[in-house]
């Protein structure tokens, strides 16, 4: 009988609950599953049963070599697994078995005792036989359970590899509700410019990045933060309740070690900053572009793509030439020039609020 048709007569016999014991289900779900899977079911040394442990015994020790448990199978009736993981992890832990098994016939329960966190954050993998169909649950046991899989290490490399990526996706599922509460509360601009272009999609007409970036801090009740955390010194910068831009009878722009520029918008003020930090130290744009910038973009390049990766078409419009083969980007937010300008005051060692002060308007 091939496994596929073993297991569809498992699948019926389980809608029928004919398997009232953990015999049963021994005698008929898992050693006619080892059978089809290539152990010699009938040789003690290998599908060992009731192996005894120092304080008790599993089921199954499956071994190889001969006498040497690579995998424990547990035995429980159908629906009264649960709660029986603890033990069997114990037995497999200390007798430095690789794999261990639960079922109670119609779920299987896969773990690898030696890794790391709680009993179901080592299960490799759950397979309930009444829920998938019969090449799938096949497959399965080919990967995990073939006896020659078993006997070449290709079980357990399989295991092992799929718990990596369980584990990888219980992480990334655990960090993406606190990543996304972070991008609510400081905006990076492309998610504003993403808000901005599904506006217009739907009515014709394209908010400016600014009015974006409030809406999503209205939403969320956050604050714009006055720097990126990028090092001691951008850290030590001024707080909300420290300097702030002033206003100057001028309008908008900046004083700069005494002097008065004046600018037309806030995204002149962040130019003429990186111009003016330029022009009195010529280094001054290659430390800046080594320092961290946005969460994808770079705030300087001397490759406009790289002022909005993924948007071309930004990158075509939106931009400055600082000196020659030198990009900065414009579209941004008051936040964010802000942040950019407190970042370039640090690489200048400037410092904000005496050397320099500034109306963004």
């Amino acid at each position: 009988m091939a496994p596929a048709e073993l297991l569809t007569r498992i699948q019926e016999d389980l809608r029928r609950g004919r398997f009232t014991s953990e015999a049963a289900v021994s005698q008929g779900v898992v050693l006619p599953l080892l059978h089809e899977l290539g152990w010699p079911v009938f040789n003690t040394h290998v599908v060992w049963p009731e192996y005894s442990l120092e304080g008790g015994r599993v089921d199954f020790a499956l071994c190889h070599p001969p006498d040497r448990p690579a995998i424990f199978v547990e035995v429980k009736r159908v629906g009264q697994a649960q709660g029986a993981d603890r033990q069997l992890f114990q037995y497999a832990f200390h007798q430095g078995v690789p794999i261990a098994i639960l079922t109670d016939g119609q779920e299987w329960h896969l773990y690898l005792p030696a890794e790391q966190g709680h009993y179901d954050d080592r299960r490799v993998y759950k397979l309930d036989l009444l829920e998938r169909e019969p090449d799938e649950s096949e497959s399965r046991f080919r990967r995990y359970l073939d006896y020659s899989a078993v006997c070449s290490g290709s079980a357990l490399a399989s295991a092992r590899a799929d718990y990596r990526d369980v584990n990888r996706d219980r992480q990334i599922r655990e960090a993406l509700p606190r990543a996304w509460q972070e991008l609510l509360k400081e905006p990076d601009d492309f998610l504003a410019e993403f808000l901005a272009d599904k506006v217009e999609d739907i009515c014709g007409y394209k908010p400016d990045v600014d009015s974006c970036s409030q809406f999503i801090r209205s939403i969320t009740g956050s604050r714009p933060l006055p720097a990126p955390a990028t090092g001691p010194a951008i850290a030590a910068a001024p707080s909300s309740s420290g300097p702030r831009p002033i206003q100057r009878p001028g309008g908008i722009g900046f004083t700069l070690f005494g002097q008065f520029h004046a600018c037309g918008a806030a995204r002149e003020v962040m130019i003429r900053v990186l111009q003016e930090f330029d022009r009195r130290d010529p280094a001054f744009l290659e430390r800046f572009v080594s320092r961290k910038h946005g969460r994808k973009r770079r705030y300087v390049s001397t490759d406009r793509l790289d002022l909005y990766p993924g948007r071309p078409d930004l990158a075509e419009v939106h931009y400055a030439e600082l000196k020659p083969g030198w990009y900065a980007g414009t579209n941004y937010s008051r936040q964010v020039i802000e942040s950019i300008i407190l970042l370039a005051c640090d690489v200048a060692s400037v410092s904000f609020g005496s050397d320099i002060q500034m109306d963004l308007g």
